[in-house]
């Protein structure tokens, strides 16, 4: 299954008016890198967000969040979030600003050489 395109249309208008915003195809879905590191993404229809490790526990208590477990390796800072926990506008910006917020301290992952 692609990645849903409707998601992908409500994150690039949340991302819109933020620099430094690219897009890449990534894990069968769509990632969003914020300068040049991961901060959200699509993986089907769910929400990906990249999130502070030592808020990880606390997130995946709420509605609609989980650990991402890509390739049955969960991965504590990383979480996914269905439909149930984005419905509503508040919903969407409270993770992606999670994710944003992430960012400015996250590390970028090291660049493979060609």
């Amino acid at each position: 299954m692609p990645y849903s395109e409707k998601l992908a249309n409500r994150i690039r208008d949340r991302l819109a008016e933020i620099p430094n915003i690219e897009e890449k195809a990534m894990m069968g879905g769509l990632t969003f890198m914020l300068n040049d590191k991961m901060c959200v993404g699509i993986i089907k229809d769910e929400l990906m967000c990249r999130i502070d490790p030592d808020f990880h526990d606390t997130a995946i208590e709420k509605p609609g969040c989980r650990t991402m477990d890509f390739t049955n390796r969960p991965m504590k800072g990383y979480v996914m979030i269905n439909d149930t926990g984005m419905k509503s506008k508040k919903d969407f910006d409270y993770w992606i600003d999670l994710a944003i917020d992430f960012n400015k301290k996250a590390k970028a992952s090291k660049k493979r050489k060609r």
